[in-house]
């Protein structure tokens, strides 16, 4: 094996998107999910971490801009390995984090050029608004704050680590 500059190694390293989604509920146990203007679909308050930023803070800033309130960000509930997608050509590692409960309040400050609503469902309706790539994160979500560990999915999915263990590969 040859010596290769830092610089050069670095930058033959696959690179990938990352984002972030705070995982709020209220005392019914209904999850907080908006409705962006630019989505057919609604999301977890939440999205795109900026350069350099720790995926914990970016949960807080996203959901300060989102919705014009501060949330204590608590515990990793969920990581989701996503492969390119779409319009996306690279992967996603996507981290969803516990910010605890909120009353059934209606005082949201929303941009309006972002967000066109905010609304808390039970779960399964939750799962109903929410692309199907994103929606197996609302059990995994609320499994892992029942169980104090976080959760690891591959597209939505837990992985098959049998099959890794022997060196097949993912399915």
């Amino acid at each position: 094996m040859t010596w290769t500059e830092p610089a050069t190694w670095y930058a033959n390293l696959p690179a990938f998107y990352a984002a972030t989604a705070a995982f709020i509920t209220n005392s019914a146990g209904h999850i907080l999910l908006v409705k962006p203007t630019y989505r057919d679909h609604w999301a977890f308050p939440g999205g795109y971490l900026e350069d350099g930023e720790f995926p914990h803070v970016g949960c807080s800033r996203e959901v300060q801009e989102e919705l014009g309130f501060a949330v204590m960000v608590g515990d990793l509930l969920v990581v989701d390995w996503a492969s390119p997608a779409g319009d996306r050509p690279r992967s996603l590692i996507h981290f969803t984090f516990d910010c605890g409960n909120l009353s059934d309040r209606n005082d949201f400050d929303l941009p309006g050029q972002e967000l066109e609503d905010v609304a808390f469902f039970p779960p399964s309706d939750a799962k109903r608004h929410l692309p199907d790539s994103v929606s197996p994160r609302i059990d995994a979500a609320v499994g892992a704050r029942s169980r104090l560990t976080p959760v690891y999915l591959t597209d939505g999915r837990a992985p098959h680590y049998r099959a890794l263990r022997r060196g097949a590969q993912e399915t």
